[in-house]
């Protein structure tokens, strides 16, 4: 028995699978080309956001049994396609819970307070005290679109800073010290505007024109979610007119991003995709994926 570790994962997860008698190959850099390759020879794959597990991929894994996602999205997935050719799709949803969270109430704090551009300015070597008023997040209202694991962990932290939170969620009816409404009365509402959903057809470019056109006047977006679910040219335009006050942004339509326009708007913040990036969630989400792997080829 063998898995394929196609992205980089942390190592005492790799050390979990050996010490269960499964032999680790780890090429976390191998190339779509490579992977159809050597992809022949596993009955397990785990994989992070970058690789992505097509068609071609999941036909040229004749022993292919699971594909382990280190993390909480499957896009990089051809599910359906996998679940056609009897291979098990399994996710770690719960490990970077809370790094995502954060993340997100670090972005809302940050565009509150112009902590960025206020950075910024003291390494020019300016003093501009008066120049970048902030704003309390106490008393607004944060609207959440999706209100999963991450959602609900992003309402209790804002909850405790004083916010009211409202969220958007078909698939829910009911939540604790959250106020669930309908898109629109969250778009209209909404002093912050928090993103937690996959990025599917029904959800591409969930935030577009129309979106930005019936939101209040100095909103501010974040999304720590998936990119494809804002319409980043739509995003740009809203700034530029004044609807948007400030986007802070960890996910993009295209990664790694090819348009960096919004980055040419001091309004705009971003980070490349590291919500789960800390070292607790690294750690969690490896563990998990790891006795995934184990469950799988052994169980």
């Amino acid at each position: 028995m063998k898995v394929l570790i196609c992205d980089a994962t942390d190592p005492k997860a790799l050390q979990i699978i050996e010490e269960s008698g499964i032999e680790v190959v780890n090429q976390p850099d191998i190339t779509p080309e490579e992977l159809l390759e050597v992809i022949v020879d596993f009955p397990c794959m785990v994989v992070r956001s970058r690789t992505k597990v097509t068609r071609e991929v999941i036909d040229a894994g004749t022993s292919l049994k699971s594909i382990v996602r280190a993390g909480v999205g499957l896009d990089n997935i051809d599910v359906g396609y996998a679940k056609e050719k009897g291979v098990l799709v399994l996710n770690t949803p719960s490990a970077s819970t809370q790094s995502v969270a954060e993340l997100t109430i670090a972005y809302l704090m940050a565009l509150a307070r112009n902590i960025p551009l206020m950075t910024a300015s003291m390494k020019a070597g300016k003093w501009e005290k008066k120049s970048f008023q902030g704003s309390e997040v106490s008393g607004k209202k944060l609207g959440l679109i999706g209100s999963g694991r991450i959602g609900q962990a992003v309402a209790d932290r804002a909850i405790a800073l004083g916010m009211t939170v409202l969220a958007y969620d078909p698939y829910v009816t009911e939540l604790p010290n959250i106020l669930l409404v309908e898109l629109d009365d969250l778009l209209k509402e909404a002093d912050y505007i928090s993103l937690h959903i996959p990025h599917t057809d029904e959800t591409h470019n969930i935030l577009d024109a129309a979106a930005f056109a019936k939101m209040k006047d100095g909103v501010r977006i974040i999304n720590c979610g998936r990119g494809g679910t804002i319409d980043e040219d739509a995003l740009y335009q809203a700034i530029q007119n004044g609807k948007v006050a400030g986007a802070a942004l960890d996910v993009f339509a295209e990664e790694p991003l090819t348009n960096p326009s919004l980055f040419s708007l001091d309004q705009v913040i971003g980070s490349p995709h590291i919500g789960a990036g800390t070292g607790e969630a690294k750690e969690r989400v490896g563990q998990v994926a790891a006795q995934k792997v184990i469950d799988t080829l052994k169980g």
